[in-house]
């Protein structure tokens, strides 16, 4: 047998814990999961009708693999109309949902040993991703400053380390597991720094339509020479089964992600990608009802919680609470969700998932029927007693 058979890196990861978690009280009967950021909703018919079309059409052939042209045209067009972005069709990749992009960016930048910054609590993607690509990552609890990243404190990392080599900063934006956003002073504050030392800014942007105090603005406003937006059609239409993500991003850096895409993936399936043409042309508007009833959803489970002495972060976008256990409960989040399983029959994700900051605080989401949610509050309320 080989002295090391396996890669080492590899071998220093984990399978997700909070996938494992999910799976674990999934055998639970008559729990109620707030585990999973998942939409309950459907994907809207137009979308679904134009795949089976594709079908039909014998679109089931190797597509270019940077996405169908089409596609591309059009997803530059949408995000464009509705960030103010100024991106042509040749600075698009579709991907195989946004993780497929964030491993295609950070393969296509990163040189063994580079370091990444990626702010916390955060969801546990952007660090093994980062390491299976041979960089290293340093990460910054953002807690005592409301969950952002300040110029202050990312100026600190930086010059703290003076003997790494850093690379890029992940921004995530509205935040899993938090809900928080960057305003756009908050924005181009962040990008005078950036600036100043030359790093590329991976900003997911997945959750951008579900933002719900004024616009979603973009780093890619103010330094599109150094931004690549990760994005993608799992939460703003309801298709996370489809697996479509892009990758927008500078025509230097797009001329070298097309080839670790390539070579990882080839290119998303086809029918796929006709299903988000329809989402992208005719589909401008999909996003809205789910936006306002999760925005719904929200304010009720934001208030209660507060009611039962649980403190919210403030929840700016996407579809997660992020908040404080009580006091009398203890501040260790993998106890408390695991005997909240077992007696209350509701799941949550511990705070400690998502890295420094996170611990004392549990995750929810609202994702869900407002039945299950005010069945959760209920059951909260009887076990908090």
């Amino acid at each position: 047998m080989l002295e090391h058979p396996f890669n080492q890196v590899v071998e220093k990861i984990a399978v997700s814990d909070i996938r494992q978690f999910d799976a674990e009280v999934s055998q639970i009967p008559g729990i109620i999961k707030l585990t999973l950021g998942e939409p309950n909703f459907n994907t809207p018919e137009h979308i679904k009708e134009a795949a089976i079309q594709a079908i039909r059409d014998n679109h089931s052939h190797y597509t270019p693999n940077a996405g169908i042209p089409e596609l591309r045209k059009a997803t530059a067009e949408y995000y464009n109309k509705k960030f103010n972005l100024n991106y042509t069709p040749e600075q698009v990749i579709t991907t195989i949902g946004a993780t497929e992009a964030i491993n295609a960016s950070f393969q296509a930048i990163l040189n063994p040993g580079d370091t990444v910054i990626v702010p916390t609590p955060v969801f546990p993607l952007y660090m093994p991703i980062t390491m299976v690509n041979q960089g290293n990552f340093i990460t910054v609890d953002t807690s005592e400053d409301g969950f952002i990243l300040t110029p202050e404190k990312l100026r600190a990392t930086i010059e703290a380390h003076p003997e790494k080599t850093f690379k890029a900063v992940v921004l995530v934006y509205p935040s899993n597991p938090t809900g928080v956003t960057y305003s756009k002073e908050q924005l181009e504050a962040l990008s005078v720094v950036l600036k100043e030392y030359g790093l590329w800014a991976l900003c997911d942007e997945v959750y951008a339509e579900l933002t719900y105090s004024g616009t979603h603005t973009s780093l890619a406003s103010f330094l599109p020479d150094q931004t690549i937006v990760i994005t993608g059609l799992s939460k703003s239409h309801a298709m996370t089964g489809w697996r479509i993500g892009y990758i927008l991003g500078p025509v230097p850096f797009i001329n070298e992600v097309v080839k670790t895409h390539q070579y990882m993936v080839t290119s998303p399936s086809s029918s796929s990608q006709y299903g988000a043409l329809a989402a992208m042309l005719h589909g401008q508007g999909d996003c809205d009802i789910m936006k306002a009833e999760y925005q719904q959803r929200r304010d009720y489970l934001a208030k209660e919680l507060r009611r039962l002495d649980f403190e919210v972060a403030s929840p700016d976008g996407a579809f997660y609470l992020f908040a404080k256990i009580p006091a009398k409960c203890g501040t260790d989040s993998w106890a408390f969700v695991r005997d909240l399983a077992k007696n209350a029959k509701v799941a949550l994700i511990p705070g400690v998932s998502f890295g420094p900051g996170g611990e004392g605080y549990v995750r929810f989401s609202y994702a869900a029927s407002m039945e299950n949610l005010t069945e959760v509050v209920a059951r909260l309320e009887k076990y908090l007693a």
